[in-house]
């Protein structure tokens, strides 16, 4: 295997690598304030992503149809009509469509579209920001500056402790005990001193003091003799005195933990050198794979939209052969009843009944008739007489 020379870093790239990943964390911000939790994931059951989702590659296939999902999303958001992606869709009719839209909203683009089919990078990113930033505009959504809360003076409170003398409180007392002008017994005169040092007399001393109960009352007066002095939290020169004990704790840590630092450097600066000179190596044995797996990909999404156009005629066609089942079915019916009639001697009886009650019939009629023949009959030979007569009475009268 040829190992190839690790590629140094520049500083754009660098930059460029923080700002997807800043992008990154702003988007995420905008997508919680459109709400595409309850919106987006409810719908398809997926889980929320972080914030490196779009930055780190972890699994292509899936992070790219996350982005169409989702930029699919935000264009319907922003008040377009947008067809749902599918996961088995041409990946390069998807991103013509996402980057029409994109287009649309006046979104300047200048890199080519196979950026966005491994679904990661700064391109990604930026395509989902300026769509979110459209449809946050469309909803009516105000972003504003953060307000950093005012901080307020640590005020140390210091407990004072009776057991101990404190100097501002002893002059406190002082100056209230001869503040008062109205009381001349509290008024201190130096005549008065000299007189008493004048009458102090040597006192006698005893000596039948305990020593016990001395030390014990030597232990009680104790701590009320010691003196406390308030300390300023605000005063400057205890804020340099924990400067330099600060810097003095750096300073004894930075050596030893720069070396590890610098070690720790060099240790992920060779390992990503490795990193990035097998990953050319696997581009590279891996590139004409790469290139049968897309044609194949493109050969898969044309016999799928034959398979679509044919099973839409196949379904026609079958939609044809029912119309023809129901019309054969109900031929065959009108046939078996017209054979099943034929065969049944029903029908002769019947006719022998009808030609037996037309007899009978034209029988009553012929007897009708010579009845009425008859009467016939009668009446004109009764006329006939009549006339007879008349004609007779007339000539005997002539």
């Amino acid at each position: 295997m040829i190992r190839e020379e690790p590629k140094i870093v520049s500083e754009k790239d660098q930059e460029s690598s923080f700002t997807a990943f800043a992008c990154m964390d702003d988007l995420l911000d905008k997508l919680k304030l459109l709400k595409y939790e309850s919106e987006f994931l409810s719908g398809l059951k997926m889980k929320p992503i972080h914030k490196y989702y779009f930055v780190v590659t972890k699994n292509p296939g899936e992070q790219f149809y996350m982005f169409s999902l989702l930029a699919a999303w935000l264009v319907r958001k922003s008040g377009k009509n947008f067809e749902q992606p599918q996961e088995f869709d041409d990946p390069n009719d998807t991103i013509q469509k996402i980057m029409d839209a994109v287009k649309d909203n006046g979104m300047a683009i200048d890199f080519p579209p196979n950026k966005l089919k491994q679904g990661v990078g700064e391109h990604v990113v930026y395509i989902l920001d300026n769509l979110a930033n459209d449809a946050i505009k469309k909803n009516n959504i105000i972003l504003r500056k953060p307000k950093p809360p005012e901080e307020k003076e640590d005020t140390v409170e210091v407990l004072d402790d009776e057991s101990e003398i404190n100097l501002d409180r002893v002059e406190e007392e002082m100056i209230a005990a001869y503040s008062d002008d109205s009381d001349e017994e509290n008024i201190f005169h130096l005549d008065d001193l000299q007189r008493a040092k004048k009458e102090v007399r040597p006192l006698e001393l005893k000596a039948d003091v305990n020593e016990e109960s001395w030390k014990l009352e030597v232990e009680r007066v104790l701590p009320q003799l010691k003196v406390t002095i308030k300390n300023d939290n605000r005063d400057w020169r205890s804020h340099l005195d924990q400067m330099k004990s600060y810097k003095n704790s750096i300073d004894e840590c930075l050596g030893t933990t720069k070396s590890q630092l610098e070690k720790l450097h060099k240790e992920i600066s060779i390992t990503l050198e490795k990193v990035n000179s097998r990953e050319k190596y696997f581009n590279r044995e891996l590139e004409n794979i790469l290139d049968d797996y897309r044609n194949v990909q493109d050969q898969l999404s044309k016999v799928k939209d034959n398979y679509n156009n044919i099973s839409t005629g196949v379904a026609e066609r079958n939609r044809e052969l029912y119309k023809l089942n129901d019309r054969l079915e109900s031929v065959k019916q009108q046939m078996e009843e017209r054979g099943s009639s034929m065969t049944d001697g029903t029908p002769l009886v019947n006719i022998k009944k009808s030609v037996a009650k037309m007899k009978t019939e034209i029988i009553d009629m012929d007897v009708r008739i010579g009845v009425l023949e008859c009467i016939l009959l009668q009446t004109k030979i009764r006329d006939e007489k009549m006339i007879e007569n008349e004609f007779g009475q007339q000539i005997s009268v002539f």
